[in-house]
């Protein structure tokens, strides 16, 4: 079974940083598009950063220029980098990843969430 394994939330002082990681574990043949997002009460789910297999990125307007997405294919592993947090940065961060699990002849696509990792940004 292939599942997402979010760490590195916390409680940060607004200013501070903060480094989240999200790890593919089980059988997993090839890791494409991965992404965080994040989402606080009454609000949709919304998109913080995005990255591709071979490294482009995309950041919503609110992170441009403090947050940094970034992967480790070999690892299976994708990082945000996460400074200059402001209090309105606290949120459930939820990684999601486009992949391929299994050998060859029996690829199967999913597309999976991680369990959520909570970032809270004290004044």
């Amino acid at each position: 079974q292939v599942q997402l394994v979010e760490s590195g939330g916390g409680l940060v002082h607004a200013g501070g940083s903060l480094t989240l990681s999200c790890t593919a574990s089980g059988s997993v043949a090839e890791m494409n598009a991965m992404a965080y997002y994040r989402e606080t009460p009454g609000k949709e789910r919304e998109l913080v950063a995005h990255i591709t297999r071979a490294g482009s990125t995309n950041y919503a307007d609110f992170v441009r220029g403090r947050f940094t997405i970034s992967r480790d294919n070999a690892k299976n592993t994708m990082y945000l980098q996460m400074n200059s947090l402001k209090t309105e940065d606290t949120a459930v961060y939820y990684c999601n990843a486009d992949l391929f699990s299994g050998s060859v002849g029996s690829y199967r696509y999913l597309e999976l969430w991680g369990q959520g990792t909570l970032v809270t940004v004290s004044s």
